[in-house]
This record gives structure tokens, C-alpha cells and sequence, in this order.
């Protein structure tokens, strides 16, 4: 297995860092983005590069991707793992929230890209991994925002991997499922605040229970997901996509095979109950 230069982004906490933890330990060249250096320094001590990113920060992420091509030459692997979640009804939810949402899961993505693809190119070789998620294929009440950027994402995702592989790189979309992260922390409070008094709270406050709930117990640990990045990493084939952690595969197949209205009526009895 040849040692590879990486990037990721999101690198300081949940599936980020611990898949940066889990390629340090491979071997491989890790630079890991974030916009807080202090919650990387665990990450520095056993031999990562820590960087400060903000992914809706232009000059930030030249600064990194220079960075890495001045001390290493090259980027054989881009992680774009940087994302958030934001819940809340259409109806309630700014639309600076909404864009918010799209900067970061998707333009932010697309922003670090756009910056490593010639660095590629040139060589003739890298692995692009996108993080999506199972929420890139299904949907849930109150979701609106952030499943739009997650099916954004697949779909970007499917044509860059066209307009790449001409020149030896890899397009690479990941799916987790449920996974013990501070996703669902970071959800609860804000979907409160903004639809847990109007309108749609009696629905807010299930769903806003369902996450707390699932979180803390249905969850599978970031592990399952940098692992199943690094098989990527290290695939010389690697598969386009790749569903991991708890539901993600289910969900997937229920979305497909069941029909739209099926799934309404699944979905909305697990919510409201």
C-alpha cells in the first residue's frame, strides 16, 4: 500500500477526526482542516498537520491547499468531510440560515475542490470522498435545508466523477447512516428555537425527541465511517459510493423500493407516535 498525501476537511471532531486518526495510523500524510486549531492539537501530537480551514473562507482554504503543495507536492486524496445539519420547517427557517447551510455542505465543498482538481490533474491521479449521507437519498420532516444539500451533493458528486476520470481520479460519495457524533446535539437546540413555539412545534418537538433519542442510543460510532474511508483511500478501484453505519443501508432500500407515499406514511408514523 503506497503512503498518500490527504486532506480533510472537518477534521476536528466526529467522523473527521477520527478518520484522520485512523489514516495517521496507517501511514499516511494527514492534513487535517478545521476552523479550530485547539481541537486538533490531539490530532498534531500523533503526527498530523493540523490547519486552520474555514471551508466559506476563500483565502483559507488557498492558504491550505499551497500549504500542502509546497511541503508534500502533491494531494492524492481530498476528504471533504466538513458539514453541518440544520432542521427546522421551510416556513420558519431564514433565508440566511437556508444559505448558510448550502455555503458550507456544498459550496464549500465545491470550493476546496475546484482548488486541489488542477494539482491532480497535473499528476494524473487522486481520490475525491464526499461526505453525503443517507440523507442524500431520503428525507425527513423538518429537513428541508439539509437534505437539499446532501442530494446536492450526490448529484455534483456523480457529474464530477465524469468529468474527472478521463484524468486517473477518483469520485467518491460516503452515506452514513446514524453515527454518534455531535450532529445531533448541534440539531436540537436550534430546531427548537426556531419551530418549537409556532406553528409546526407539536411536530418540532417529536422529531426533536427522536434525534435526541437516536442519537444516544441508535447510533454507531464514528469508527464504522473512517473505516470504511480509509478502504477507499486504499482501493485502487474504489466503489463510487459507500453506505455504512446504523440504518443507512435500510433506509436506502426503503427509499428505492417502497414509493413515495409508503415511505410518507412509514417515516411520519417513527416521528409522530
Amino acid at each position: 500500500m503506497s503512503k498518500k498525501i490527504v486532506l480533510i476537511t472537518g477534521a476536528s471532531s466526529g467522523i473527521g477526526k477520527e478518520t484522520a486518526k485512523e489514516l495517521i495510523r496507517e501511514g499516511h500524510t494527514v492534513y487535517c482542516a478545521a476552523r479550530s486549531l485547539d481541537k486538533m492539537k490531539d490530532l498534531e501530537q500523533i503526527s498530523g498537520h493540523p490547519v486552520a480551514v474555514d471551508v466559506t473562507k476563500q483565502e483559507t482554504i488557498s492558504a491550505c491547499v499551497d500549504k500542502i503543495i509546497k511541503e508534500q507536492g502533491r494531494i492524492d486524496v481530498l476528504f471533504n468531510n466538513a458539514g453541518f445539519g440544520l432542521y427546522g420547517s421551510v416556513e420558519e427557517t431564514t433565508m440566511e440560515d437556508a444559505r448558510y447551510q448550502f455555503e458550507v455542505n456544498l459550496f464549500g465543498l465545491a470550493s476546496v475542490t475546484q482548488l486541489v482538481l488542477p494539482h491532480m490533474r497535473e499528476k494524473k491521479s487522486g481520490t475525491i470522498i464526499n461526505t453525503s449521507s443517507v440523507g442524500g437519498k431520503v428525507y425527513t420532516p423538518l429537513g428541508a435545508w439539509y437534505h437539499a444539500t446532501k442530494h446536492a451533493v450526490e448529484g455534483w458528486s456523480d457529474c464530477l466523477r465524469l468529468e474527472v476520470k478521463p484524468f486517473g481520479i477518483n469520485v467518491v460519495v460516503i452515506e452514513p447512516g446514524f453515527i454518534l457524533t455531535s450532529f445531533g446535539s448541534v440539531l436540537y437546540e436550534p430546531l427548537l428555537q426556531r419551530s418549537g413555539k409556532g406553528p409546526y412545534q407539536k411536530l418540532a418537538h417529536a422529531v426533536a425527541k427522536g434525534i435526541k433519542e437516536q442519537n444516544a442510543n441508535t447510533s454507531s460510532p464514528p469508527s464504522v465511517i473512517a473505516k470504511t474511508v480509509l478502504k477507499a483511500v486504499n482501493a485502487a478501484n474504489p466503489e463510487i459510493r459507500y453506505a455504512a453505519g446504523k440504518f443507512a443501508k435500510p433506509l436506502i432500500f426503503m427509499r428505492k423500493w417502497l414509493g413515495d407515499k409508503l415511505y410518507d406514511r412509514i417515516i411520519m408514523s417513527q416521528v409522530v407516535k
